[in-house]
């Protein structure tokens, strides 16, 4: 509630400054007029319909604080309602305002809203990793499927979700897995969530949870003032390939099937070609000057070319910046019983055969810039799972479908995880980025691997 509030009056603020800007821009003061209507006047009537509109439109509802897109959405829509309003009023009153203020105020109001609110997205983010103004919940279903969301929960903190405790279909333990205490049954649910004092009740998959059960718990919930979530047993399913299908008394979740072809892929091969065509350019002072960094501080190739395996098990020549002796592959035996990786992966936290000047490179991932040749020859993509150095062979069962798609030279594998992932997480998260993958997906990746190269976290 307390962000809330915060909100509302940094929207305030923001949206007078704008319409108070405007004014001064186009007419060097507040004192201006339109017949017999002074432009403050205008200006009062434009603010209070634009702040109105925010609350309209769901601005300030909580859930969706912290979530980014789903909060900027809305911004959005109510100031174009906002817009949309005023014009269509001006023209019902005859009164020809001047567009430069009106248009203006608009562009000016909007981008200060959206700056305001990804500020304050950042801050609200930092309390929630200090588990600050978190949201807590009570589950209900089966134990098992509490610990798969309980899991899921503590991977995203940003989400500002907590389970405090859960009501379990007959099970006599007192506590889950994942350590969240049993409190109650489906019989008292609402009883329990008023006594604990949570904000909302989040429903899971068990044997005994039906429709009829889904609607006794919401009837009891009403008036409590505790929200109801339901979290469909979905899982490595995005939000972008589920839509509702309301059939009578049914709601039906229909799953779109992963498009691998069409518009959508053509539209991020040219955005790839065109990005690498740019970071070339734009950086070729800087990668020649690695080049020869690379080459004087020890007497090998600037380059190292590797094969990898890429769209549908085709292999390819990766290009990197050489980070190790020239001696590396010749020295990988001696090495295997090190291997502090699993699955297809191999890694050595303190490897020797790594350079100083490597260290330096793969810590900022400098030594990926080359991969720009390989997205112009069209054997990699911006973003995608990371192409592995084994054979087509190794890939077997459901790791295969990493091949459906373009590797890439950052992922969603890379900002969501660390050096010590296991195997099991990385093919999970690559999965995920092979059946839901979008070009919104595709910028917010990339602007996470800026955040994380900045921070050099060795994420790589």
């Amino acid at each position: 509630m307390r962000h809330c509030l915060t909100l509302v009056v940094l929207d305030v603020a923001v949206v007078a400054f704008a319409l108070g800007l405007a004014l001064l821009s186009r007419f060097g003061g507040i004192d201006a007029r339109q017949g017999q209507v002074l432009y403050l006047e205008i200006a009062a009537v434009y603010g209070v319909l634009w702040c109105l509109a925010l609350a309209a439109s769901g601005a300030y509802e909580t859930r969706y604080f912290g979530s980014g897109p789903e909060e900027y959405k809305r911004v959005i829509a109510a100031s174009i309602r906002t817009i949309v309003l005023v014009a269509f009023g001006l023209y019902v009153v005859k009164l020809d305002a001047a567009r430069v203020f009106i248009g203006g105020a608009f562009v000016l109001g909007l981008m200060l809203l959206l700056v305001e609110r990804y500020l304050a997205r950042l801050w609200l983010v930092r309390q929630r990793f200090q588990g600050r103004l978190t949201h807590r919940l009570l589950a209900v279903g089966a134990p098992s499927s509490i610990d798969e969301l309980v899991q899921e929960l503590a991977a995203h903190p940003h989400a500002g979700l907590t389970i405090v405790g859960a009501c379990t279909p007959g099970v006599d333990d007192d506590k889950t897995s994942s350590g969240i205490q049993r409190i109650g049954t489906l019989d008292n649910v609402a009883a329990v969530a008023q006594a604990m004092g949570v904000d909302a009740v989040v429903a899971t998959s068990a044997a005994a949870i039906n429709p009829r059960v889904i609607r006794e718990i919401a009837w009891s919930l009403e008036g409590l003032g505790v929200d109801l979530i339901i979290a469909p047993s979905l899982s490595g399913v995005a939000g972008p390939r589920i839509t509702m299908r309301p059939i009578g008394g049914l709601a039906l979740l229909h799953v779109e099937q992963p498009a691998f072809t069409g518009a959508r892929r053509a539209m991020k091969t040219g955005i790839d070609w065109v990005s690498a065509a740019l970071g070339l350019l734009l950086l070729s002072p800087l990668l020649l000057a690695i080049g020869a960094v690379v080459r004087l501080t020890d007497k090998g190739p600037a380059l190292y070319r590797q094969t990898r395996v890429g769209l549908a098990g085709h292999e390819f020549r990766v290009f990197k910046f050489r980070t190790m002796y020239t001696d590396a592959e010749h020295r990988l035996a001696e090495l295997l019983d090190r291997n502090e990786g699993d699955g297809l992966l191999f890694k050595i936290k303190d490897d020797p055969r790594v350079t100083p000047v490597g260290r330096w490179l793969r810590r900022l991932s400098l030594d990926e810039l080359p991969q720009l040749l390989n997205i112009l020859f069209g054997h990699m993509s911006l973003v995608g799972p990371r192409p592995l150095a084994v054979t087509d062979s190794a890939f077997e069962g459901h790791v295969r479908r990493r091949l459906l798609v373009k590797p890439g030279i950052t992922g969603l594998w890379q900002v969501m995880g660390r050096q010590d992932q296991s195997w099991d997480e990385a093919v999970r998260l690559d999965l995920h980025y092979v059946e839901n993958w979008s070009i919104a997906l595709d910028l917010a990746i990339l602007a996470r691997t800026v955040r994380v190269v900045a921070r050099r976290d060795g994420a790589w």
